[in-house]
């Protein structure tokens, strides 16, 4: 299956990183390579780009729609290792970095990956398929209680107790295999009026397994403070999230970079002496215009924040 993926909010992230010719850039969610091709075209052949992604078959097609340049260094990792990738590299200061925290269209396409809760597929949802750990052992092997919070805290599931119960209860039968599988099981606990109003019922299901797998919020605080860490002064690090989960940490995480004090709020001076080391440039989130929607209407929940280092 060739490697699709429309880049949400393009425009409005090469503004953000506010490119220098002769800068350093880092795509840590490569992807198709949508918005690296879009930042590597404003660089000099003296400015670089690094792009990571963990899942091989995004490197791949980046490599091929990116041949055509010489100053770019594709690296097969998690975004969670940023500080140590560009140690490797021996880059210590960086202009500008950009996270697309989204699943990609190929991912949630390609019927093999385990993404889709509209396509059968082996319960996979691996990001990087070199992990051995998928969405068949989180619903086959997670205990009622630990399928329950993650359905309620990761899917915010209104139904989140009675679809572990089920799963639970069907697995005992036989283990669920495919997407599909799951599907029935979760429409099955939902009750028939909920499934007729709203999104697909295993919609947050779906969702709450994908990040669970994927540990996905969990490197988000630290991967931002890494990252921060190695953008030079005036640098730009540049975030889009696809759910409020996410959105949440980033913009909580950003605030505390820009106002790390620690003192109590009746103290009338600050005596920790911790000083801001970003600026946040977007008090509230970018996100997609009209005509955008239209055009991707995957692209309807994604919300780009920005910061600046001083």
């Amino acid at each position: 299956m060739e490697f699709k993926h429309v880049s949400v909010l393009l425009d409005e992230c090469i503004d953000a990183l506010n490119i220098k010719k002769n800068g350093i850039y880092v795509d840590c969610t490569l992807g198709g390579a949508g918005h690296s091709s879009e930042i590597i075209k404003n660089l000099s052949q003296n400015g670089r780009l690094i792009g990571i992604d963990q899942d091989k078959d995004a490197l791949k097609a980046a490599g091929e729609r990116l041949k055509e340049f010489n100053n770019i260094t594709l690296v097969h990792s998690n975004f969670y290792n940023i500080y140590n990738v560009l140690n490797e590299l021996n880059i210590d200061g960086v202009d500008g970095i950009l996270m697309d925290l989204g699943v990609s269209s190929y991912q949630l396409d390609n019927g093999d990956r385990g993404f889709s809760y509209m396509q059968d597929a082996p319960l996979d949802m691996r990001m990087n398929r070199e992990n051995s750990f998928s969405a068949y052992d989180i619903v086959n092997n997670y205990s009622e209680e630990e399928l329950f919070r993650i359905i309620k805290e990761y899917g915010e599931e209104k139904f989140s107790k009675r679809i572990a119960n089920f799963i639970v209860k069907a697995r005992a039968n036989k283990s669920i295999e495919s997407t599909l599988e799951l599907v029935d099981v979760i429409k099955a606990a939902i009750p028939a009026k909920a499934r007729r109003e709203g999104p697909h019922p295993a919609k947050r299901t779906f969702q709450a397994i994908r990040i669970e797998v994927n540990k996905e919020l969990e490197i988000i605080e630290q991967t931002i403070k890494d990252g921060v860490n190695k953008l030079n002064t005036g640098g730009r690090m540049a975030i889009i999230t696809f759910h409020s989960l996410e959105d949440r940490i980033v913009k909580n995480t950003f605030r505390n970079l820009e106002n790390p004090c620690t003192c109590p709020s009746e103290f009338p001076i600050c005596i920790c002496n911790k000083k801001p080391d970003v600026k946040v440039l977007t008090r509230k989130p970018i996100e997609p215009s009209k005509e955008e929607l239209e055009f991707n209407p995957r692209s309807r929940s994604a919300k780009l924040r920005i910061i600046e280092k001083l």
